[in-house]
Formats: structure tokens, sequence, C-alpha cells
């Protein structure tokens, strides 16, 4: 590493998808950012106790792993990292948590490195921001209560299936669709 290099700030980057995940390394790269990567929970919680980032990128599913985890984990090595979440499975839930958790963004996919610096840099919140006009449908509805609770009972499906009343394969296959179109 040069020393230039390490002047650089440190961005960790944490997503299963490696293809997207390489290409959008080398697009922060491009941006001045000395980027760190990893697919797996478990790389990226290493990484960041080993380079203290001062950025993240953190996908919201990684493997059979929430995201959110690891949003928790950087907040306490360092409640001053700018975090983003970025999911291809948003949700009105998903998306509270993070923040709450210490995220200060939260994006969809496909969001492109642009979108992603803008977000990390972003201080504070914009109040210009379009409201919907329409209420949610009701498949979207819910897919967010089942997000919501899936997030209550921490991700457990056999639980989360008993509480609301139906069968366990019925609730997987509907989490596993992607969430209707708003």
């Amino acid at each position: 590493m040069t020393f230039e290099e390490s002047d650089l700030p440190i961005l960790l980057l944490v997503d299963d998808d490696k293809t997207f995940c390489k290409v959008l390394k080398a697009s922060l790269e491009r941006r001045d950012f000395q980027v760190f990567a990893a697919h797996d929970l478990e790389t990226g919680l290493l990484l960041a106790e080993k380079h203290v980032p001062e950025y993240a990128v953190i996908d919201l599913r990684i493997g059979l792993d929430s995201g959110l985890e690891l949003v928790k984990k950087l907040m306490s090595l360092d409640t001053n990292t700018a975090c983003v979440m970025l999911t291809g499975f948003a949700s009105i839930a998903t998306a509270v948590e993070a923040i709450k958790l210490g995220a200060i963004h939260y994006l969809t996919k496909p969001a492109n490195a642009d979108e992603i610096v803008q977000a990390l840099t972003k201080k504070e919140g914009d109040t210009a921001v379009m409201i919907s006009k329409k209420p949610l449908s009701a498949k979207r509805m819910e897919w967010e209560h089942l997000q919501k609770i899936m997030l209550h009972y921490d991700g457990n499906i056999s639980v989360a299936a008993r509480a609301l009343n139906m069968h366990r394969r019925s609730l997987q296959r509907k989490l596993l669709k992607k969430p209707a179109k708003e």
C-alpha cells in the first residue's frame, strides 16, 4: 500500500453478490475510497475490526444473515461510521430498523456508485422528498407486515408462522417473492 492510498477514506463493502461487489468496489475506488470488500457477515466484521471504516455499504441480506446485525456491530465499533443499507428487498420495517441501528441512509438496488456516494455524504434529511398520493396496495401491505413480523421474531420462520397462524412453508413461499411494487 502506498502512502497516498493510506490517506484515502476507508469504506467497508459487504454484499454476497460477488459480481455486484466487484463492480461496485472498482467504481468506489475510482471515486477515491480505499475499499475493503467481504461477501459474508463474519469476514465483514473482521475487516471492520482490522480497518475501522469511515464509511460502510452493507447489503440487507448477506447469504442467510441479516446486514442489520453488521450495522449494529459497526456502530458499536465506531458511531461515526457513515453506513448505507443497500437492498433488493426493501421494506418499511427494515428501513426503520436500519436507521434506528445507526445507518444514515437506505437505498434499493439497483443503485449506482454515484447514488451511494451521495447517500454516504448526505448529512441531513430532505423535506422535499415526494410523498405518495396513493396508499400501499394490499399485496405490498401484506409483504410489509410479514417483514415486520419476521423482524419481531428475529427471522425465525417457524415462530413467525405460528404467530401468523399459517403454515411455515406458506410463509417461506411468500417471503421468497419480491415485494409488490408500490
